[in-house]
């Protein structure tokens, strides 16, 4: 599913002022939590991340040798 910046920007407009309906592109939807509705702003934002070629970081471990062995 794409999603686009001006529904990312509704979801947070109306995560950071608190209500849980939003309203972008003529469509409203109204969540039932702030929880669900944070999760969406996190699953738009890793989706758009990932399309954009910035995918989230990885960690790894770093290693060392002496160089001899």
């Amino acid at each position: 599913m794409s999603w686009t910046q001006a529904e990312l920007d509704a979801l947070k407009a109306a995560y950071a002022s608190g209500t849980t309906r939003v309203t972008y592109d003529g469509k409203t939807v109204e969540y039932d939590s702030e929880a669900a509705l944070l999760r969406r702003i996190q699953t738009i934002e890793s989706a758009i991340s990932a399309a954009g070629g910035n995918p989230r970081p990885v960690a790894g471990y770093a290693s060392f040798g002496r160089g001899d062995r």
